[in-house]
């Protein structure tokens, strides 16, 4: 009968970490002699007894100066590992936040939660890659650390996919630029070290692997093309005449004016900007000789005349503004099913040369669902005859008089504001029919808002466009309703 010592050192295995047995029960693994004393002196051994002595320690596979681990390469990958892991956590959450919780749509919601859960699993699997780099007591480490490196290699990949559709640089580039080399790296080396090894059920863990990549790319579709075309614009705009009334104080008939609208659409919007013109109408009559295309012939060219009208009996049509100005407020959004409406008086004179009113009104919009407006910024408005506003200041005697509005525009998909530059949206205002708006990334200048093929493709991109209205009246309709 021979007499087996109670503590028994295993083998070291592929990472140099030996199991060490007491009593034929396992008390746990060690990288070093010294690793090995802590053990023992945790479990009641003192520090001087003789690890050589073969009557109490039994040695397998080495002796005990067989410690093949290497430490600063082990700890360094696994700092590695886990700092990699907690940047894709920190990014994949500001990613996803912002849309989880203030997107428009449900889609682009569920697309920011998938990025907040995410992060979430991605902080799991730093917490599992410090087991995964120690002693592995946690037998799925490994596949979580790989699930999470997956999910890093796939985000960090669509963002430089998306970045390629513009090539424009962003701070953002700093972070998923390394991110995705970090994520090739660590990839290759769970794969080489096979770290699925240990899960029970490998096939349902790849499956919930791809069935995930899969609701995540459904997701993103629907968010970022399907659901924001699916829903069409619709605005009713109108502008109406009222019964005017005499001033018998003044030589002037006070004309009432109602301009409404209503987003009858399925989407809200921000008015980025409005006008409406009031205008009134000198004509030449004559006694309708000519037929209507000579006429019209005769009239195209002249002073204030209009390419796209043409009357048999009138030429040489003039036009003057009476009044102009803005109905709603710079940046304010319209809800869908909102209504507003504006009445305005203005006033003609009685022995008025005019003979027709005509009435025009515009808006520029901007659908919600696509982009959020910063409309604090954007409601400060500029005058560029400011000289000490140097950023928009004009002369008047080159600009005249100008409001600019300017602010900055964040995509409701927060994927695309990581993979672009700083987008900002210009209105410009002045009474009498300068009326523009832009979408751009350029400092704002006054001989031109920047790139025009630039500006086509952002309008589209946050669904911006116009609506108008309009309306005539004659003025002896007008001098009629108010006894003049």
């Amino acid at each position: 009968m021979s007499i087996r010592p109670w503590i028994i050192v295993e083998p070291p295995d592929g990472r140099g970490l030996r199991r060490v047995t007491i009593g034929g029960e396992t008390a746990g693994s060690v990288w070093s002699r010294t690793g090995l004393r802590r053990l023992l002196g945790r479990l009641g051994y003192p520090e001087t007894m003789d690890l050589d002595d073969p009557a109490s320690v039994y040695w397998r596979g080495g002796d005990s100066g067989t410690w093949p681990d290497r430490a600063l390469r082990r700890r360094s990958v696994t700092a590695l590992l886990v700092a990699g892991l907690l940047v894709s956590m920190v990014f994949n959450a500001v990613i996803g936040w912002p849309d989880a919780s203030g997107a428009l749509t449900f889609a682009q919601r569920i697309t920011g939660v998938l990025f907040v859960l995410s992060g979430v699993i991605l902080g799991a699997a730093a917490i599992a890659a410090l087991d995964y780099g120690g002693r592995r007591q946690f037998r799925a480490s490994g596949a979580i650390v790989l699930l999470g490196v997956i999910i890093a290699l796939a985000t960090d990949g669509l963002l430089l996919l998306l970045w390629f559709e513009e090539r424009e640089y962003t701070r953002h580039l700093l972070i998923y630029v390394p991110s995705l080399c970090w994520s090739v790296w660590a990839l290759f080396l769970l794969v080489r070290r096979r770290s699925w090894k240990g899960i029970p059920q490998p096939k349902k863990f790849a499956a919930g692997v791809v069935a995930t990549a899969l609701l995540t790319a459904v997701s993103l579709a629907y968010s970022t093309m399907y659901q924001p075309a699916a829903a069409p614009m619709h605005f009713t705009l109108r502008a109406e005449f009222g019964k005017a009334w005499e001033d018998r104080d003044l030589s002037f008939v006070h004309v009432p004016l109602t301009l409404y609208m209503k987003n009858t659409g399925g989407i809200p919007v921000y008015i980025v900007n409005d006008i409406y013109t009031v205008r009134g109408r000198v004509a030449l009559y004559s006694k309708g000789e000519e037929d209507l295309a000579e006429e019209w012939r005769a009239s195209v060219g002249k002073q204030g005349s209009s390419e796209g009208e043409a009357e048999l009996y009138v030429d040489g049509l003039r036009y003057t503004t009476i009044s102009s100005g803005r109905f709603y407020d710079a940046g304010s959004s319209l809800d869908v099913g909102q209504e507003y409406a504006l009445k305005h008086v203005f006033q003609l004179p009685k022995d008025t040369g005019f003979d027709i009113l005509s009435v025009e009104m515009q808006i520029s919009y901007m659908r919600k669902d696509r982009g959020r407006l910063d409309v604090e910024e954007f409601r400060s408005s500029h005058a560029s005859w400011n000289e000490y506003d140097r950023r928009y200041h004009c002369e008047p005697a080159i600009c005249g008089g100008q409001l600019i509005y300017r602010g900055r525009v964040l995509h409701n998909n927060n994927l695309i504001n990581v993979t672009r530059q700083p987008r900002y949206v210009t209105a410009v205002w002045s009474p009498g029919g300068q009326y523009l708006s832009s979408i751009s990334s350029v400092p704002f200048n006054f001989r031109g808002l920047g790139d025009y093929a630039e500006e086509r493709r952002e309008l589209e991109r946050y669904g911006a466009a116009k609506a108008r209205a309009d309306a005539e009246i004659s003025v002896a309709e007008v001098l009629s309703s108010a006894g003049v």
